[in-house]
């Protein structure tokens, strides 16, 4: 019954209503700290869902927001990893370049709120210095900023309303000037059309999803991939009769989505392998 901090996406995306059962059963009070729906967690927690209009999640843009499609094609990962403002690991940094990021979020603020994805808008916000946005039925919109680092959502979810010291990272003035929003170009970061196959309900559908994309990141680290393959073999994969049908069936246990994963995982492979052929 202590209280739940969860900033892994995966978990979450592929196992939200196993995680949830047991977050109801034990009277567990859960709270997430990825920093978008950490945000978002805080811009509504005294404010009643059905007052929602529209929840905005914020993206960087990524390593090549300012870059043309015509020269994606050639990147290499050193190109990829190199995230505008913020210092993560390689795996999340290609998926932030990629922009599939912002999909895991989507997915993963949906199952949380408890709403459906026609209340979400995903928006480029360059300085990453704006992490959350909720517009209300009333005409209110509120927004959280802070700097980029997770120290913050970290800090207030561990002490959550008993904090007991200061944080030592300070509001930025200037980067309130900078806020550039933007549209998400579809054409270049294809990987928002995967949004038209997502389902509003819990399925395995989101584990061949998030497998399938672990798999070609990491062929992509390994150069045996280009940087467009990513998104073209995904949807291969997603495209596959034999993984449609996990859209109408419900997680049971974990077992199910490991075994799904790996055999997931194997194909990814291979439809890989048969791409370089």
């Amino acid at each position: 019954t202590k209280r739940i901090a969860i900033a892994n996406k995966e978990s979450i995306i592929c196992g939200w209503n196993l995680i949830n059962d047991r977050l109801k059963k034990y009277k567990t009070k859960f709270i997430p700290i990825d920093s978008e729906h950490f945000s978002i967690f805080e811009l509504i927690k005294n404010d009643n869902i059905k007052n929602i209009k529209r929840i905005y999640i914020t993206a960087s843009g990524g390593p090549f927001l300012n870059i043309k499609k015509s020269k994606l094609s050639k990147f290499i990962p050193k190109n990829a990893i190199k995230h505008p403002t913020w210092k993560m690991g390689k795996k999340i940094s290609i998926d932030s370049s990629t922009l599939i990021n912002k999909i895991y979020e989507l997915i993963e603020a949906k199952k949380i709120f408890n709403l459906d994805y026609n209340k979400f808008k995903i928006i480029v916000e360059p300085t990453s210095y704006v992490h959350g946005i909720v517009e209300f039925n009333n005409g209110i919109c509120k927004i959280l900023t802070h700097p980029t680092s997770m120290k913050i959502p970290i800090y207030n979810s561990l002490l959550f309303n008993q904090k007991i010291s200061k944080i030592s990272e300070n509001f930025e003035f200037n980067k309130m000037n900078n806020l550039n929003f933007q549209k998400i170009e579809s054409n270049k970061f294809p990987v928002f059309k995967i949004l038209k196959k997502l389902s509003n309900t819990d399925s395995l559908y989101e584990t061949v999803l998030v497998t399938a994309n672990d798999a070609l990141v990491d062929l992509f680290l390994k150069k045996k991939i280009k940087f467009y393959d990513i998104y073209k073999i995904l949807n291969q994969i997603l495209n596959l009769k034999e993984y449609k049908k996990y859209k109408i069936l419900k997680p049971k246990n974990l077992h199910q989505i490991t075994k799904l994963s790996e055999n997931v995982r194997l194909k990814t492979l291979t439809l890989s392998v048969q791409s370089r052929v």
